[in-house]
């Protein structure tokens, strides 16, 4: 494992973000390089919508990765997301002919739930089990004695072209072998809580472009996992309504945006002449009907889980969208609990702390936690001929057609800035720095 590498590729509402990663002994991660790229409208609300063009984009992000570690990627994971992915019971029941659980037994019920196919669903992982024997909860059933046996799992379950979509877009375009799905909610909690957290109880809420993923923990256990189709994508569809381009709402949004303004803080209206349109208490007011809309589903969903009162550590929040401003203190207010915002704990990272930081990366590197087997492509003993071949290859895997110096490369981000600055760029001319303290926070 120490010489290969595990490779996870997660696929956003907004951006496709890929990480090649190592793992010790103690399960913490290094990072070897890490990227992302535009998903442009090729994924809706987490599922693959254009096959072709996912495609394209994840063979793009593995070119960018190969050339950072300098070696091929072969495998990878991917991660399972949608709106339509949530956790469904399902009990089995055994009766204990030699009057104790054994090893075979625990693993017989598993495979009736792996089996299990409801109806109009996919079942797609068993996410959590809890044991009862003569209906006392028993975490570590194996050895203990009894007449019965009853196994109660959580089930991931979704719509059945979730898969077959990913895997057509990833056999469309390249030619990584996928070595497994990782169901993204679950993977961005592994990094983010603890275990005192799961204990306790909490709501952990990861807010992405396209959807807003909520999983209910109590007593260490995972009761309840639901996709909600919001995400931050809706907030800057609402604001373009107010006669701005997608890109500069998407700017405003992350600029100007907040969840609740702060006692303290004044209110901004209207903060320039040469666009008097521009409101920021509108903008905000836009904002604040969206969110309501979201979290109003979101305590429907606590409710439904049958934990509502029992969370003790509140509720935890990640994901590229918890970036906006004041959010914590929205939601704390709105659902009466603490709120904490989280990305990847510390303690699992050695390095990279600019990932760790960065919330919209919890899930991508909580996937690493999941990956067990080498990624690496070995690369075949050639002769010098077919390595020159291979250097001249339209892949661009090394070639010398991608590379670019550094001043290159500066010029085509200055201009690239400047492209897409449009009316926002105007803005902060105007403003100059009112806002940079708080851009900083």
């Amino acid at each position: 494992m120490h010489s290969g590498f595990i490779a996870v590729i997660d696929l956003g509402s907004s951006r496709i973000k890929g990480i090649v990663g190592r793992k010790n002994e103690h399960n913490v991660l290094s990072i070897l390089a890490s990227g992302s790229i535009d998903a442009g409208s090729s994924i809706r609300r987490g599922m693959v919508y254009n096959i072709e063009q996912v495609g394209a984009n994840v063979h793009k992000l593995v070119m960018m990765l190969e050339n950072s570690i300098s070696k091929k990627i072969g495998k990878v994971y991917v991660s399972l997301a949608g709106q339509s992915l949530h956790t469904m019971q399902f009990n089995e029941m055994k009766q204990l002919s030699a009057g104790m659980v054994t090893e075979e037994v625990v693993s017989q019920l598993r495979k009736a739930a792996e089996k299990f196919q409801p109806e109009m669903v996919r079942n797609y992982k068993v996410a959590e089990v809890e044991y009862y024997i003569d209906d006392k909860p028993e975490r570590s059933p194996v050895g203990v004695t009894g007449s019965q046996i009853e196994a109660g799992y959580e089930l991931i379950v979704g719509r059945p072209n979730l898969l077959s979509n990913i895997e057509k877009s990833i056999a469309a375009k390249t030619e990584l072998r996928i070595l497994d799905f990782i169901v993204g909610p679950i993977a961005s909690a592994e990094i983010a809580l603890n275990e005192e957290e799961k204990e306790l109880g909490c709501a952990f809420v990861d807010f992405g472009a396209g959807t807003t993923s909520l999983i209910v923990y109590k007593n260490g256990l995972l009761r309840r996992l639901v996709v909600i189709p919001f995400g931050g994508k809706n907030l800057t569809k609402d604001i373009s309504a107010l006669n701005f381009t997608e890109n500069d709402a998407e700017q405003l949004k992350i600029k100007f945006g907040r969840a609740m303004e702060n006692q303290d803080t004044p209110l901004f209206t209207s903060p320039f002449a040469s666009k008097p349109d521009f409101d920021l208490t509108e903008l905000n007011k836009v904002i604040g009907m969206r969110l309501d809309e979201i979290v109003a589903n979101v305590k429907e969903q606590i409710i439904l889980s049958g934990y509502e009162g029992q969370l003790g550590a509140g509720m935890i929040i990640t994901g590229g969208a918890s970036q906006l401003r004041n959010l914590d203190l929205y939601l704390t207010h709105k659902l009466k609990m603490p709120v904490r915002k989280a990305s990847a704990k510390k303690t699992l990272v050695n390095n990279s702390p600019d990932l760790i930081n960065d919330p919209a990366f919890t899930q991508a590197l909580g996937m690493l936690l999941f990956a067990v087997e080498d990624c690496e492509l070995p690369v075949e003993v050639i002769s010098e001929e077919k390595d020159e071949d291979r250097k001249e290859s339209s892949s661009g895997w090394f070639s010398g057609k991608n590379k670019k110096n550094k001043s290159d490369k500066k010029k085509e981000k200055v201009k690239a800035e400047k492209q897409e600055g449009g009316f926002f760029n105007k803005i902060e001319d105007v403003l100059g720095g009112i806002f940079s303290e708080e851009e900083d926070e």
